[in-house]
Order: C-alpha cells, then sequence, then structure tokens
C-alpha cells in the first residue's frame, strides 16, 4: 500500500489501548513494533521525496544564483501534507496490515 492511499489521520487522535495492545499481550511491545514500522515508512517516504526533488535540482548554480523552484515547492507542501509515519504505521497496526514475528519464541 502506498503511503499516500493511507487512511491514517493527519492530526492527533486518542486510540484504544486495548485494541493496540491485543494482538501482542503487551502495549510496550506494539508499541515498539509500531515504532520500527514508522521508521521504514519515514525512510521509503525519505527515499522517495529526494528522488523526486532531484529531478528538478539545478546542480550547477552558485549561491548568488540559487532561487526558488516552484516544483520543489510544491513537491515538498505535498509531503508536509501526507500523515506522519507514526500515524500511519498505527493505522497499519490496526488494519492487521503489519507483519512482525518474535524471534525469541525460535530459540
Amino acid at each position: 500500500m502506498s503511503v499516500k492511499d493511507s487512511k491514517a489521520p493527519v492530526n492527533t487522535i486518542t486510540y484504544d489501548r486495548n485494541k493496540i495492545e491485543e494482538k501482542v499481550g503487551s502495549i510496550y511491545e506494539a508499541i515498539v513494533i509500531m515504532g520500527k514500522r514508522a521508521e521504514q515508512i519515514n525512510a521509503e517516504i525519505r527515499t522517495e521525496l529526494h528522488q523526486k526533488l532531484d529531478e528538478f535540482a539545478v546542480h550547477n548554480s552558485t549561491l548568488e544564483e540559487v532561487f526558488e523552484n516552484r516544483e520543489q515547492i510544491e513537491i515538498s507542501k505535498n509531503y508536509e501534507r501526507l500523515p506522519k509515519p507514526t500515524s500511519i504505521a498505527v493505522q497499519e497496526w490496526l488494519d492487521d496490515e503489519v507483519y512482525f514475528r518474535n524471534t525469541e519464541e525460535n530459540k
């Protein structure tokens, strides 16, 4: 699923703690899993943003010749409107879209 297609809220909301911890039995373990997923999402967004911004980058300008590139500004504004990676990770967790495994159980 694309980050742009996420149903995650853009603003802060309160979640039911019981729904979050019911899959693993511990709110702390659930938070760690969602945190790791948020880091993955953040890396994906950052890579995608840098690739798009590089398409419009001017590499031969000096400090006096630096100007605002409207395409880069619009791309940046679109990414600022996206839900935060943490919100996306929580929504994926609640929708059972996050794969996780406990490595301690396999030992």
